[in-house]
């Protein structure tokens, strides 16, 4: 079941929304895939599957590619050492977890595009939809939740 909602993810992250949403207000499903990933699943599993999931990302989204990838994994592996310590069944918690992933990938991707890019600007243009990106990531991570098996972990005890 959750290698189904991984595809269906990277299927419409890659082909249905950017046809139908504008760009600062499309939903980062890979991300959110990757909190969930973090939050519910194994490390063994978790790790390689948020680096392809960045991989993925940056296929489509035509950035540098291993940007996303690394951002993901770093995001993860931050995740993972916390949610150790979490009640992570919690819907808000998924929510909130979420909406700092979102910052921390911007903000991420920003840092190495400064260090590694001469890209001028780069820092006005992902900040510019960073607010409605952030807004449209909770919305979607607040249905997650509603999702059938939302508080069974992925992983077998």
């Amino acid at each position: 079941m959750a290698l189904i909602v991984v595809m269906l993810a990277v299927v419409f992250q890659a082909s249905v929304l950017p046809v139908h949403i504008a760009s600062p207000f499309k939903p980062d499903l890979l991300l959110i895939v990757t909190v969930y990933l973090a939050l519910r699943g194994s490390f063994a599993a978790g790790a390689p599957l948020s680096w392809g999931l960045g991989a993925v990302k940056d296929v489509f989204s035509g950035l540098y590619l291993g940007l996303n990838a690394f951002s993901f994994l770093l995001i993860f592996l931050v995740i993972k050492n916390i949610s150790d310590r979490l009640y992570t069944e919690s819907a808000p918690l998924f929510v909130i977890t979420v909406g700092v992933a979102t910052l921390s990938c911007v903000f991420i991707n920003l840092l190495l595009l400064v260090m590694f890019t001469t890209s001028p600007g780069i820092a006005y243009s992902m900040s510019v939809g960073l607010v409605p990106h952030l807004l449209v990531n909770a919305f979607v991570a607040s249905l997650v939740p509603l999702i059938p098996g939302f508080d069974r972990p992925l992983e077998n005890p």
